[in-house]
């Protein structure tokens, strides 16, 4: 993902993620639930929205109860749209210390789109003006996104599977995951007690460090990027392949 430690770059490319708007992209493709803010007002819209089909146009479409108080809003905007801040949270599928990966707050115009084809809902579309992503915890990395770019940008195409990837990962293949260490520095690994898959993207696996009061996030990069799921499982592979082969011997550590 965009917003982790790169404790040590084997055997891929070295830092490379997916860009801040491309991270923007996957978590609105994929969050549920978003967090809706106009000056006084705000609600948590549960299955509401969706992405716009391509580049260009709305960047995201909401289809509230048309007797809703978010309808009557916009409706009644005096300009014909209304300012909102939208607020995502990408939250990590595996169970890890801190399991909040980005923050993502959006703000912009919802406006009433030209064709209304259900009579109990209002669908709206969302222009934005800027996105502000912050990554949580110690990463700490922050990035304002023009509307540009959110527009352009195109989800990660493993960000549907991730969860399941990531599960299955964790569950059934933790000798791989502490196998994948040997490719960071042995200093990375002092006092560290558990090692996690916390994100999986088309760049590369990112382990997540637990030490006794805190952590750390390790991003291991794949050789080239990938262009779809089916190819998760043989980068993976590659990634151990060269960990087996690797000289380096990982430091005892607790479970």
């Amino acid at each position: 993902m965009a917003f982790f430690d790169d404790v040590r770059a084997e055997p891929g490319s070295g830092t490379a993620a997916p860009a801040p708007a491309e991270r923007v992209r996957t978590i609105l493709a994929t969050a549920g639930s978003l967090t809706l803010e106009t000056d006084g007002f705000r609600c948590d819209l549960v299955g509401l929205h969706t992405t716009a089909p391509g580049p260009g146009g709305w960047l995201l479409r909401l289809r509230p109860p048309a007797d809703s108080a978010l309808a009557a809003q916009v409706v009644c905007a005096p300009a014909g749209d209304l300012p909102v801040r939208l607020h995502l949270t990408d939250i990590a599928p595996v169970g890890v210390r801190d399991r909040v990966r980005t923050r993502v707050t959006l703000t912009g115009w919802l406006a009433p789109e030209g064709e209304q084809p259900e009579p109990e809902r209002l669908v709206l579309g969302f222009d934005p003006a800027e996105a502000l992503v912050a990554g949580a915890g110690d990463m700490g990395d922050v990035a304002v996104i023009d509307p540009e770019e959110l527009t352009t940008a195109g989800p990660d195409p493993l960000a549907v599977q991730e969860p399941a990837m990531l599960l299955h990962l964790a569950d059934s293949h933790r000798d791989a995951v502490d196998a994948l260490t040997r490719l960071l520095d042995p200093a990375a690994l002092h006092g560290v007690v558990r090692v996690h898959p916390l994100a999986l993207d088309r760049y590369g696996l990112v382990l997540r460090l637990e030490h006794p009061r805190g952590h750390r996030d390790a991003r291991l990069p794949f050789p080239t990027p990938l262009t779809g799921p089916a190819e998760a499982g043989p980068a993976i592979r590659t990634l151990l392949y060269a960990a087996h082969h690797c000289s380096r011997r990982r430091p005892r550590r607790g479970r």
